[in-house]
């Protein structure tokens, strides 16, 4: 993709100052309870005080103001409908809202705590220009119920200084310092300090702060302030973070109408693997990682991902591997009123290297297992189908590395495992217990095996016994400051195999803190078949 000069870059800035109490207001319509008409507010505990947080138009109307105790405000209007603040909730919000946005485009950023900014750079022709995709977004949120103000200009913070005072505002790009001139300097936020220290210095305007020299304003108000002046004014580029790395590739389609029946829902999604397999096709890369993003009209959205092993370069692949997630959905997808867009990405791709499939069967055996492997983490997760891994230690827990097959099955090709000798039985069972049980030894001798043991309320006579493998713990490790242990393969009575061990040698290791001799256990690690 081709990068965009900072000086066309093109900013729409979103701001809903009364996030809190229309929340609060959308989970009562929700819910049937009867329309409240009197003024409401949010408050926050500050300082042992409750503060206005946030109001509705009524409360405004009263004279009522953001940041006023309560009890100021209940002098003033009586009448006050009082709501607790929930941050956590308004943040929540705010992020589901972010997620409505990335129908627009995926260059969402979250400006809190009431803020979004869109970079709408390359994308404003889709919706016919930058007026009617403000226009756009702004009924729909206010179709929500949500009060919002936005404008656009050429980075953040020159559009979020303008929306704070004027709605609908589209500053071309080079005009940044006449739009922004006439505003309260209070528009370009900053501390408490710096807001009093402007208004004793005479400053009203931003255009006022601007026609002093710069040192000027660094000296007496920091360069922070600076900084954000001169991005205010367009002198200065103000890149936002967007809450989502940017896609890959990216294929979506809308419709006219919404759409909420499978059928519909499955062949759209089928013709856009077909266009993203193209466009991967084009520059010889494949799919590693897959998103299918649902936008719901009622603005809710549903992300479905899947991995894959290998990179994927057919559309056949990517539809199976979709109906299996869709399948296996433990919450079904819910069109609800349907849906009006549907989105398919490839967040994560990879050069394809072509191989010769025709005459290597191990190449061919391979694609299968990966494409079974792809099929079943599909439908019951990547991080329940893996693959174990040797690790170079002599701890027994710590000999295999579980990882997700996806990702690790061609290092299993070229894993290094001890060798086994022929005719010998296994040295360590194939499967130990995920923690170490402890058993009760009758009957023993220092440095040997058990005669006796009795584990989960059975007791075992053992007739043979092969051992001990004296492991000690790897010291170098913070948490390597273990007990030496004595493995040993015990064969009971019945001809049942266990695995166990002796943690500690007697008389031979202390206690750290101590210094007693420590009192060896016996523990379980596992059995043999």
């Amino acid at each position: 993709m081709r990068a965009v000069s900072a000086n066309r870059r093109r900013i729409l800035s979103l701001w809903l100052p009364r996030l809190p109490i229309d929340r609060i207001k959308r989970q009562l319509t929700f819910t049937g309870a009867p329309p409240e008409s009197k003024p409401q507010v949010v408050v926050i505990k500050d300082a042992n005080a409750l503060l206005i947080h946030a109001l509705d138009e009524a409360a405004a109307r009263h004279g009522v103001s953001l940041g006023q105790p309560l009890a100021n405000a209940r002098a003033v209007c009586p009448d006050l409908v009082v709501h607790e603040a929930d941050l956590a909730a308004d943040a929540k919000m705010l992020e589901g809202i972010a997620d409505w946005c990335d129908r627009f485009t995926p260059l969402v950023a979250l400006d809190p705590p009431h803020g979004l900014s869109l970079d709408i750079t390359g994308c404003v022709h889709l919706f016919g220009g930058e007026a009617k995709l403000m226009q756009s977004v702004c009924d729909a949120l206010t179709a929500h119920g949500l009060t919002v103000s936005a404008a656009i200009a050429s980075n953040a913070v020159c559009a979020r200084t303008l929306n704070r005072q004027v709605h609908g505002r589209i500053v071309p790009n080079g005009e940044e310092a006449a739009a922004v001139a006439p505003l309260p300097v209070v528009a370009l936020g900053g501390s408490e300090a710096v807001k009093l220290g402007l208004r004793r210095a005479g400053l009203k305007s931003i255009g006022d702060v601007a026609s002093r020299g710069r040192n000027e304003i660094t000296a007496r108000f920091g360069a922070a302030f600076t900084r954000v002046l001169a991005q205010a004014l367009g002198e200065a580029d103000a890149p936002i973070s967007p809450r989502k790395v940017p896609p890959d590739y990216i294929v979506e389609k809308r419709f006219a109408e919404p759409v909420a029946t499978d059928t519909v829902i499955a062949a759209s999604l089928s013709s856009l693997a077909a266009m993203l397999v193209a466009a991967m096709a084009q520059q010889g890369k494949g799919a590693r990682r897959l998103e299918a993003c649902f936008f719901r009209t009622d603005g809710l959205v549903r992300i479905i991902a899947v991995d894959t092993g290998q990179p994927v370069t057919e559309a056949a692949v990517v539809d199976r591997l979709f109906r299996e997630r869709l399948d296996a959905l433990s919450d079904p997808l819910d069109p609800g009123f349907g849906f009006d867009m549907i989105r398919l990405s490839a967040s994560r791709s990879e050069i394809v290297v072509q191989q010769q499939r025709d005459l290597d069967a191990h190449v061919h055996d391979n694609d299968e297992l990966s494409a079974l492997i792809d099929r079943i983490a599909a439908r019951i997760g990547g991080k329940r189908v893996i693959v174990h891994l040797p690790v170079d230690t002599h701890i027994p827990e710590r000999a295999a590395l579980p990882l997700p097959a996806q990702h690790n099955l061609a290092a299993t090709s070229t894993a290094d495992w001890p060798e086994r000798s022929d005719g010998e039985p296994p040295l360590r069972p194939l499967r130990l217990f995920a923690r170490p049980e402890a058993i009760q030894v009758i009957a023993g001798v220092p440095d040997g095996p058990p005669a006796r043991f009795v584990w989960r309320r059975a007791a075992h006579a053992v007739v043979r016994a092969e051992g001990p493998e004296r492991i000690a713990m790897e010291w170098w490790r913070p948490e390597g400051q273990g007990l030496t242990r004595d493995y040993f393969r015990v064969e009971d009575e019945h001809g049942l195999r266990f695995w166990l061990y002796r943690d500690g040698l007697y008389d031979r290791e202390f206690e750290p803190q101590e210094g007693l001799p420590v009192q060896p256990v016996w523990y379980m690690h596992g059995l043999f078949a």
